[in-house]
């Protein structure tokens, strides 16, 4: 690849808090034992930016430079260094206001010359997210492309935060750099997720995770030969027909939600490719617990949360019955899986697991690639999510990260497209699964492109 399009750093500098606001009760904050069942990667939430119609890249970089102190004022251990605790092994956050990193950098490909149907590895050419230590606690990189248009990616560690928190950092920044002003603090005080004395825990807990070694995973040969990536884009329209077909017309039964008529329709077609190969298929879903605790000290703490409280639902049925059943009760079958899984209870359970296996690194077996196939979804259609910090809202919002690169399941995440409506689909899956989407015979899964996004116009350099 040429020079001009791999990112070219043009400053790197450490920012740190103002001092204005928030203090921390300790220097040292201990991550919770749901930060520890993620893998400890670099996680980002990339953000492109169409040109701005007033003002230009160097009013963006100003823009960070004057303001992301009082950001940080209120992510406070995102300004620190995650270390590990020798005595325990657990990882934790030294925060004495060392600073989060800003990066700018410049590279000379248009926004709409990106491949969008591939983007993991249209990104990779291009060098975005620049790559930064690990024990970096928020690396903040803005980028200029040479159509005008610019990207924002904020990176982190899978250790501190889970997709939620990385939109929360976003809006909370758009909410400053817009108002002066964030509303809502955020809440770092991981302490509400704490083990009983002595831990409790159900025995289907020891099946659900596997020891992250390798010889309990499939070659990186395999995964590689195995997976591909596709990027479609769902018209609202076409959500809202799918939405009232997975529903039933039954006085007092609530509809299926875009997101169980999605999984179903899914789920359907993933029967079908699996077919004779397998008796059976499993469905997962990362499911956010922030809005499905129900406990008073779960609600008051889970407002503004950063951490990690996410969990993997999963859902096994027969191939010859879901390609049987209509789709309503598919969706049916999705939303009970959810609501009969994750509970208070479950989350407790968890944390009283992950209590007495801190030891090691373990992870969800459904996703190693062993036994029936799976296919996970994690959404992040189904909150707020702002981008506009004064130049506009971005294109496109797409949370990133990186994985061990010997895991063989299906994986899908859902992000809202711009303008609302519509949904973009980030699929890693099997190339039958793919090819069955792209000649899916109702159309609905459009190959994303520029123009999906509004960025056609950005192709000349």
């Amino acid at each position: 690849m040429a020079n001009d399009q791999r990112v070219r750093v043009v400053s790197h500098s450490i920012v740190k808090a103002s001092g204005s606001f928030v203090t921390l009760a300790s220097r040292v904050l201990a991550v919770s034992n749901l930060d520890l069942l993620p893998e400890s990667i670099p996680v980002s939430l990339f953000c492109a930016y169409r040109k701005p119609t007033a003002g230009g890249f160097g009013d963006v970089v100003a823009v960070f430079k004057a303001k992301l102190p009082y950001l940080l004022d209120h992510f406070l251990p995102l300004t620190g260094r995650v270390v590990v605790d020798p005595r325990s092994g657990r990882p934790e956050v030294h925060c004495d206001n060392q600073g989060a990193e800003l990066v700018v950098g410049e590279v000379g490909v248009a926004l709409a010359s990106m491949d969008y149907g591939n983007l993991g590895r249209s990104l990779a050419g291009t060098g975005v997210p620049v790559p930064y230590a690990a024990d970096v606690a928020l690396s903040v990189q803005l980028v200029s492309f040479a159509c005008g248009g610019f990207a924002v990616a904020w990176g982190s560690n899978h250790t501190l935060v889970d997709g939620y928190s990385l939109c929360l950092i976003a809006n909370a920044w758009s909410e400053l750099a817009r108002s002066g002003t964030i509303a809502a603090a955020p809440n770092h005080d991981r302490s509400v997720f704490r083990p009983r004395a002595p831990p409790r825990y159900g025995p289907s807990f020891g099946e659900a995770f596997t020891p992250l070694e390798s010889k309990h995973l499939v070659s990186r040969l395999t995964t590689e030969s195995s997976i591909v990536q596709r990027v479609y884009y769902v018209e609202g329209r076409d959500l809202a027909t799918l939405r009232a077909q997975a529903s039933r017309d039954v006085a007092g039964e609530r509809g299926a939600t875009h997101l169980e008529a999605i999984s179903a329709y899914l789920w359907k077609a993933f029967a079908a490719v699996v077919g004779a190969s397998d008796e059976s298929c499993r469905m997962g879903w990362w499911v956010d617990g922030r809005r499905r605790l129900t406990a008073p000290v779960y609600k008051a703490a889970m407002r503004n949360y950063v951490g990690n409280v996410t969990t993997l639902v999963v859902a096994e049925a027969g191939v010859e019955e879901v390609q049987r059943r209509p789709l309503p009760d598919v969706a049916s079958m999705v939303r009970d899986s959810i609501k009969s899984t994750a509970t208070d209870e479950h989350f407790q359970e968890l944390v009283d697991w992950v209590e007495e296996h801190s030891d090691a690194k373990y992870v969800e077996t459904a996703s190693v690639g062993l036994g029936s196939p799976v296919l996970a979804v994690t959404s992040f259609a189904s909150f707020s999510f702002d981008t506009d910090f004064g130049f506009g809202p971005a294109a496109l919002a797409l949370p990133t990260g990186e994985s061990c690169g010997r895991l063989c399941s299906g994986f899908v995440q859902i992000i809202a497209a711009p303008g609302g409506g519509g949904w973009i689909l980030d699929m890693y899956v099997w190339p039958r699964l793919a090819a069955a989407l792209d000649s899916d015979e109702h159309g609905m899964f459009k190959p994303l492109t520029a123009e999906c996004l509004g960025l056609s116009q950005y192709s000349r350099l």
